[in-house]
């Protein structure tokens, strides 16, 4: 055998792996993009994987798995040994998409949306559509930083007195507002008092689209 050529395992495991990615993409509605925002992984280096012409190291196989919120078996053929009995299992990872430039007429955490994802344990997760905005400005704060990470809750509606993720500007842009409901009107609060209150009207149109969960600051 030459040199750097693959021995029949080593390309039935490439094939394997190409197999799977494949099959979890179509499975999850992602796509090559996706999976390379989130591992930090090149898109060129994905193709490679994906195509079947070349086959990832441990690192990037974990990685891999973590995105798709699988095990590393699950990927590669060659993690299908036992787990030594000592070895505590670590909680599984999801990717959660971080929105950033809202493009008009689209879903909110549609692919033109999302500027990257961060990882989540899904141990102290709530259900539904999550996703995270970035706080820009100081209107919401001391409550919400400046370059805070928001985690929001994709839902149409929020309680009065509720921080929600709100959609403006002919639904381009995405802030973040305490929602107040008075009568048959809807307030946009901010909780700095340097800023002015947004009033729902025909003139201001705006659009709730998430409930917010927790903040994530900078230190």
């Amino acid at each position: 055998m030459a040199r750097g050529e693959l021995t029949p395992i080593d390309k039935e495991h490439r094939e394997i792996i190409s197999n799977k990615i494949n099959e979890l993409l179509e499975e999850t509605g992602r796509k090559q993009i996706d999976l390379s925002k989130f591992t930090g992984i090149p898109r060129s280096t994905i193709t490679g994987y994906v195509k079947g012409t070349s086959t990832p190291n441990p690192g990037n196989v974990q990685k891999i798995a973590n995105f798709f919120n699988v095990k590393k078996s699950d990927i590669d053929p060659r993690y299908t040994t036992g787990t030594p009995s000592n070895v505590v299992e670590v909680s599984k990872v999801i990717p959660i998409p971080i929105l950033g430039t809202i493009a008009c007429g689209e879903p909110i955490t549609a692919e033109e949306n999302i500027e990257g994802y961060k990882e989540r344990t899904v141990d102290d997760l709530p259900s539904g559509e999550l996703f995270y905005l970035n706080a820009k400005g100081d209107s919401m704060w001391p409550t919400i930083s400046n370059g805070s990470l928001v985690l929001c809750k994709q839902q149409p509606d929020v309680e009065s007195g509720e921080i929600a993720a709100v959609l403006v500007n002919d639904d381009t842009e995405a802030t973040l507002k305490r929602v107040r409901k008075v009568s048959d009107m809807i307030i946009l609060e901010p909780i700095n008092d340097d800023y002015d209150p947004y009033i729902i009207n025909e003139k201001n149109p705006a659009r709730i689209v998430g409930k917010a969960l927790e903040v994530v600051s900078k230190l």
